[in-house]
């Protein structure tokens, strides 16, 4: 089994990982308990595999040259959309046919045009929003995959593009088609090219997730045209296939973390770990039996805060709360191992010194709703 990454682009943290939607305790819920032999099968796959990419991936960024310095100011091309698509026609080639380009008509393969469309509604919001070019800030072509693998249960971001399966239909549908988890997925590589750079364990993991939860709902509100009280504030909502006797709204809630779905069925999800505060915090170990300290499992903390920033503010989530939080990731202050309260202590100086006392009491508040405390001196 092969997975070739660009060695010479690769820009993540020190011990750099794939970012997948689907939480790696799904998958083992599913490996240990399905009875369902193809569902049981395909989950101890796609577990086996997230570790043969990790080792791949890990060896070329061991042998990774230094990332390129940024341009000088004023030298930096101006902002131009390039979307590319490619079919894997339920091959592991990530690359296997190409099927769209920027500037081409739709075609009559609708996960082709959503994964054009919905990169592309993503890209908009970057560049519209923030004024940054593409996901790397400097022109990053948008690369995706489609029907990657057959039935496969997850999409990744992999350090250099997108990559789409097609659901099994009995779990999940196409993830392609849902905008906050294409939105998601390409923030992971606005973190990776972010000063911070967010390391992928612990809390800097789990705020890693958590920036690409915000701006994946951030980018689904502005394409609906929704004001923060107006949001559903749901990742993949529609994305799990319903079922009798389950619940299955979401994959992850940012209002109330922990209900996004319950399902005690066989051959079920199991229910959402998600805690809505610290209370609920425990460490774990940093592996990916664990995931890598919790990072999909502790991010529904520092969603819950910027929810609540949001909706407190008011008006477009993306004016305000978006700005702080982006402002914070990109302006050089938040550190690679940054923890919860660091974060809190930026987001809140960030909105006193870019908006006011009254943007900055909100955000704190946040942080004490969902008991984050201040750093001590």
């Amino acid at each position: 089994m092969l997975y070739k990454f660009n060695r010479l682009n690769c820009r993540c943290c020190e011990r750099p990982t794939i970012c997948y939607v689907v939480p790696p305790y799904i998958l083992k819920h599913l490996a240990d308990t399905a009875t369902d032999p193809q569902l049981q099968a395909a989950a101890s796959q796609a577990l086996f595999e997230r570790k043969a990419v990790q080792q791949t991936r890990n060896f070329w960024a061991s042998q990774a040259a230094q990332p390129p310095a940024a341009p000088a100011a004023g030298a930096a091309p101006s902002p131009t959309k390039n979307r590319q698509i490619w079919d894997c026609e339920t091959t592991l080639n990530l690359q296997f046919k190409h099927v769209r380009s920027e500037g081409e008509d739709p075609t009559g393969d609708e996960d082709v045009n959503a994964a054009y469309d919905l990169s592309g509604e993503t890209w908009d919001f970057y560049q519209k929003v923030f004024g940054r070019n593409s996901i790397d800030g400097r022109g990053m072509d948008l690369i995706s995959a489609v029907n990657y693998r057959n039935n496969y249960n997850n999409a990744f971001w992999n350090g250099e593009q997108m990559t789409y399966g097609d659901g099994d239909n009995k779990l999940f549908a196409k993830f392609v088609h849902f905008v906050d988890v294409v939105g998601h997925e390409l923030t992971h590589g606005v973190i990776q090219f972010s000063p911070a750079n967010l390391r992928y364990q612990a809390q800097s993991g789990a705020l890693n997730e958590s920036i690409a939860d915000v701006f994946g709902s951030l980018i689904k509100q502005r394409m609906n045209g929704q004001t923060a009280e107006q949001a559903d504030w749901l990742l993949g909502k529609g994305l799990l296939v319903p079922k009798e006797g389950a619940v299955r709204t979401a994959l992850r809630s940012m209002k109330d973390p922990g209900t996004a779905y319950d399902d005690p069925t066989p051959n079920g999800l199991g229910k959402d770990p998600q805690p809505k505060d610290m209370d609920g915090y425990v460490e774990l170990p940093i592996d990916d039996d664990n995931d890598w300290g919790g990072v999909h499992i502790y991010s529904g903390i520092p969603n819950r805060a910027f929810y609540l920033t949001a909706v407190e503010l008011g008006g477009n989530a993306w004016d305000r709360a978006g700005k702080i939080w982006y402002g914070v990731l990109t302006g050089g202050r938040l550190g690679r191992d940054a923890t919860f309260s660091e974060m809190r202590a930026l987001t809140v100086d960030y909105a006193r010194q870019h908006f006011d006392e009254n943007v900055a009491r909100v955000v704190s508040a946040a942080w004490d709703e969902v008991k984050v405390e201040a750093p001590s001196a």
